[in-house]
């Protein structure tokens, strides 16, 4: 096992800021930001607390925890050393750095009439062979001293580069986790203050019987990169490059999803890695779980990172991990490019409004986007039931309770079954998955209450069908009854690489609620709804298409990015061009012609116009 004064000595090297200690993991330094190992043997937990111990922090150990704990010692040739140490579970880390002398504190000594000594030449080792003392060196003296024995531990906030402020004190250098008040006295003239449980000054003798592998060094340089970055470093990272989406998988390197496209960053991550990596973040509830269906769901929340929705799954190379970055703030529609006609839905007192779309195309973010609304607007009592809990709704003019599916509920079902007795105003529920919780949903906006849901469906009136289709044919009629009474909105949306700067665009398909939509649903006829949705516009209905030629007139999205999503891409050309009007859908395959069916619709229309006037709806 490496010993702590081979392991001190790498900081006289002048590339080396940092020595990095973690359990399961190698020995490291840290040069320029990137981590190298110096030893290839692994360190347990024993090993560093060994080593803790040594560095003279036995009084501090049974304090360590997720707030680093942090003290400063001397060391005889390589001078003041900085320590902070945490603890999770079983895992230990810890980072020691050398503090640099403050010159003035020589030009004083020479001003008062002193002699200023040369300073003494400090050994340099290869790089390779970093933190290896060769068989038979005479072992310097270590002098060990807790010289900060009273400062309380304090949550971690890196002070900036600075120039410090006296002479005999020197506050903590970048890179240890400690608050500003964290300080050194390196008074060289004045012995630490001695204490009963303080060790007295010892020798050690240094000797390493099993040096470093340069060769093995050099192959596992890339490995010990992200071996020893936290996971926290690299979600921060994808955060500042502005990734909706992180992927760790097992021999890949890191893939960042910006503006829509995966790009990979950094080496690649070994499987041992990222296990290493994921362990401790896994909860307890969900270990057994992942090692019986071979993957699970949960949210890491963390004030410096954020909200991220996490899903860790076992495939062929070993772990993979995916992570949905969560906004720090709820943004709102106009934010999200989004119309203002969407919110006029939140004041229904009943019914169901569903957001709709392929998966990734930010449906949970309009969803909350809504939520917010009536959070900020309403006195109204809100349940939110969720597969993880992703946006967490301040407290403002609503009340709300937030439940998590696995951690405060069983599953959809039973949490919406047991929200009827709650006394709810509104029911958000995080995804309308199954036939079980589509049916709690559609009883619930029977029974008062506006419900709010998302589903993976391409169309709103592929949404209508698939409402209906998750039924036994013995119950789908009731079904288009309930729907008839009581849908309010579909929207389904699509995003879309911006032109005019980075990031994404969404494009909105607008269904709202009305007596021909109604109609169309009770008599089994939703394949007209695409008819309906052309000669609609005075309901507030809006085609995909039509938000799609919109946004690219306006010069939000390229022509190429719309063409990929667009439901008609022939038609929508055309359209953009001016060329022709848009041709209106022909009925499905198998379907027989209904030419007097527009005339009809018309009719409809003509007559639904004047019963409600230009607003439309119900």
């Amino acid at each position: 096992m490496p010993q702590l004064k081979a392991l001190l000595e790498n900081l006289l090297r002048p590339d080396v800021t940092e020595v990095a200690l973690a359990t399961g993991r190698n020995p490291c330094v840290k040069i320029g930001g990137t981590y190298e190992i110096v030893d290839r043997k692994i360190l347990s937990t024993d090993d560093i607390l060994g080593l803790l111990t040594t560095a003279g922090g036995g009084r501090h150990l049974e304090n360590l925890g997720p707030k680093p704990v942090q003290w400063g010692c001397r060391v005889d040739g390589i001078g003041a050393v900085a320590i902070a140490a945490v603890r999770n579970a079983n895992a230990v880390q810890a980072r020691l750095m050398r503090l640099a002398q403050d010159p003035r504190k020589d030009a004083s000594a020479a001003t008062a009439g002193g002699a200023v000594p040369p300073p003494k030449p400090t050994p340099r080792k290869p790089a390779p062979s970093a933190g290896v003392t060769k068989p038979g060196a005479p072992p310097p003296e270590l002098m060990w001293g807790d010289l900060n024995e009273d400062a309380p531990p304090q949550a971690p906030a890196p002070p900036p580069q600075a120039t410090l402020p006296s002479a005999d004190k020197i506050a903590v250098a970048p890179g240890i986790a400690a608050s500003p008040s964290f300080e050194l006295d390196l008074d060289e003239h004045r012995a630490p203050p001695a204490r009963k449980d303080t060790p007295r000054p010892r020798n050690f003798s240094i000797t390493l019987d099993d040096p470093a592998d340069p060769t093995l060094l050099a192959a596992a340089a890339s490995a010990a990169h992200f071996a020893t970055l936290a996971l926290d470093d690299v979600l921060l990272r994808a955060r500042a490059e502005g990734a909706s989406d992180l992927h760790l998988v097992a021999d890949r390197p890191p893939l960042l999803r910006v503006s829509g496209k995966l790009v990979p960053q950094g080496p690649v991550v070994e499987p041992q890695a990222l296990e290493r990596m994921l362990e401790s973040r896994i909860p307890e509830r969900l270990r057994t779980q992942l090692a019986l269906d071979g993957s699970c769901d949960f949210a890491l929340d963390d004030p410096r990172i954020g909200r991220a929705r996490v899903n860790v799954t076992r495939q062929r190379t070993g772990l993979k991990a995916s992570f949905r970055l969560v906004s720090r703030e709820i943004p709102t529609l106009a934010e999200l490019g989004l119309p203002d006609a969407i919110a006029l839905a939140t004041r229904h007192h009943q019914g169901l409004i569903v957001i709709t779309g392929p998966t990734g195309h930010g449906k949970t973010t309009t969803l909350a986007a809504l939520v917010d609304i009536i959070n900020r607007e309403t006195s109204h009592h809100v349940i939110t039931v969720e597969d993880p809990i992703e946006y967490v709704h301040p407290r403002k003019k609503a009340m709300m309770s937030q439940r998590e599916v696995g951690s405060h509920t069983r599953t959809f079902p039973s949490a919406l079954k047991a929200s009827l007795r709650e006394d709810p105003d509104v029911i958000v529920v995080g995804e309308l998955r199954d036939t079980e919780t589509v049916r709690m949903a559609l009883s619930a906006s029977e029974t008062g209450h506006l419900v709010l849901g998302t589903m993976n469906t391409p169309s709103a009136a592929k949404t209508i069908d698939r409402l209906i289709d998750l039924f036994p044919p013995g119950d789908q009629q009731q079904v288009r009854v309930t729907l008839a009474g009581g849908l309010r909105l579909v929207v389904s949306q699509r995003l879309l690489p911006r032109k005019d700067g980075p990031g994404m665009i969404a494009a909105a398909e607008m269904l709202p609620g009305s007596v021909p939509l109604w109609n169309l649903i009770r008599e089994s006829k939703t394949w007209q709804i695409p008819s309906l949705q052309q000669r609609g516009k005075g309901f507030g209905i809006v085609r995909l298409d039509d938000s799609l030629a919109e946004l690219v007139r306006v010069g939000k999205t390229s022509l190429e990015d719309a063409l990929l999503v667009a439901e008609a891409p022939d038609e929508l050309e055309a359209t953009i061009a001016g060329k022709r009007a848009p041709a209106l859908p022909q009925a499905p395959p198998g379907e027989p012609p209904k030419p007097a069916e527009p005339e009809a619709n018309k009719g409809l229309l003509g007559r639904a116009g004047a019963l409600f006037g230009k607003k439309g709806g119900a």
